[in-house]
């Protein structure tokens, strides 16, 4: 029913006061309510309720947008990708979320039935806020998550420095330990030789040996052994440096190989900051600080209750004169359906009834003149052999005549139309 002079059915409307009677803009969250717009305009007090119940159902698009969003744009940094993918996800939530609400029905529905039909939309809902909640944490506790997510990639760096450092253990053992043998070798021949030099310089100055000074051939006996002794070590001693060089060289290359690797680890630890490692710092954050589990907690329970709201705005809602016209409108159209549904069911049946009379008179009709054929023929056979007017050959038995009648004018029930 239009309105007149701002009065629908009967009643006075907020446009019959204020002079303006041009159409509210509410069409558009109408529709978001899903509901039937050119039945709603007959009743104005259902108006605002399914404007409202349209704002949720909106809200739940803008979450799932800037949730989507923001998971997008932490993975592939790119705002072009995040908004696109934020507009897709925001659409198929809201159009979830709309779904469930519209199928939902008030008037001669129990409150039970009602309760039990909403529980599984309940639950999609549910797992909806779950999915949308997380992203909005994450955002809303960049900062500390920045913070922890350093710490844990300090505890990533330390961690796969003790695995390099076990990786190469052997072989930086058995280095080390080459090595020590070598350098004691060599120490070792060193004593020996400076022995020998400190002898025969303290036997030549007095102060070591015979104590005496300038006795040339103590001295030049004991500068022999030293010479002696550094012609037969040298070649080892050669040896030893060229040992202890190699050793050297695989202690220096296993440790620049190991810097090496630290830092492409730092590099990629460090450029691969994705949603999943975010996510562990909050989780990380949760379990450590009391207080961020709890802002946690209260805040998915807020974005869930958000998601869920529709189905509980529907779920509390009164019933209404829309609600009743609506399963009024539905109702007709189903008897509407049921009814043609069954005309056209009979009109078929009479259609194949009036065939199957057809066919039966058609058969009736066949089976009688196939009848008087045959008893035609048949006295036309027995009137020839009353008269004699077979020949020899031809002459049998009455016996003889009828059961080559039968079976020459016998047909079967089922050959017949």
């Amino acid at each position: 029913m239009s309105a007149i002079n701002g009065k629908q059915n009967g009643l006075y409307s907020y446009d019959s006061f204020s002079g303006n009677t041009k159409k509210t803009d509410s069409h558009f969250l109408w529709w978001c309510a899903g509901a039937h717009q050119q039945l709603l305009k007959d009743y104005p007090s259902e108006h605002t309720k399914y404007a409202g119940l349209g704002g949720v159902l909106l809200a739940t698009f803008v979450l799932a947008s800037l949730s989507a969003g923001y998971a997008i744009y932490s993975v592939f940094n790119n705002a072009g990708w995040a908004i696109a993918f934020a507009m897709i996800w925001g659409l198929i939530i809201f159009n979830f979320d709309r779904f469930l609400v519209s199928t939902m029905r008030k008037y001669g529905v129990s409150t039970r039935k009602q309760i039990w039909i909403a529980v599984p939309r309940i639950i999609l809902a549910l797992l909806i806020g779950i999915t949308i909640a997380r992203p909005l944490e994450l955002k809303i506790f960049e900062k500390e998550i920045d913070t922890k997510v350093a710490e844990n990639r300090h505890h990533k760096i330390l961690l796969n420095d003790s695995l390099l450092q076990a990786e190469n253990k052997t072989v930086l053992l058995n280095a080390q330990q080459e090595r020590s043998k070598l350098m004691e070798r060599k120490s070792l021949i060193e004593d020996t030789l400076h022995r020998l030099q400190q002898a025969y310089i303290q036997e030549a100055d007095g102060t070591g040996g015979s104590l005496q000074r300038g006795i040339e051939k103590l001295t030049l006996l004991k500068q022999q052994a030293y010479n002696i002794a550094l012609q037969q070590f040298t070649p080892e001693l050669q040896k030893l440096s060229l040992q202890l060089n190699y050793q050297d060289s695989i202690l220096n290359n296993t440790a620049a190989n190991n810097e090496i690797k630290r830092k492409q680890y730092e590099e990629a630890v460090t450029a691969n900051v994705g949603f999943l490692e975010r996510n562990k710092a909050l989780s990380d954050l949760s379990t450590q600080e009391s207080s961020v589990f709890w802002a946690d907690l209260f805040i998915s329970l807020l974005i869930i209750l958000i998601e869920i709201g529709p189905i509980l705005s529907k779920l509390i809602m009164t019933v209404g004169p829309y609600d009743i016209a609506l399963a009024k409108t539905e109702l007709l159209q189903m008897a509407t359906t049921v009814n043609e549904m069954r005309r056209d069911k009979e009109l078929l049946f009479d259609k194949m009834n009036g065939l199957y009379e057809k066919k039966k008179e058609m058969s009736d009709e066949l089976t009688q003149r196939i009848s008087s054929l045959q008893q035609k023929h048949i006295n036309n056979e027995l009137d020839r052999w009353e008269r004699g007017e077979r020949t020899s050959n031809d002459k049998m038995a009455i016996d003889e005549l009828l059961k080559k009648i039968k079976n020459q004018y016998d047909f079967k029930e089922e050959n017949i139309l």
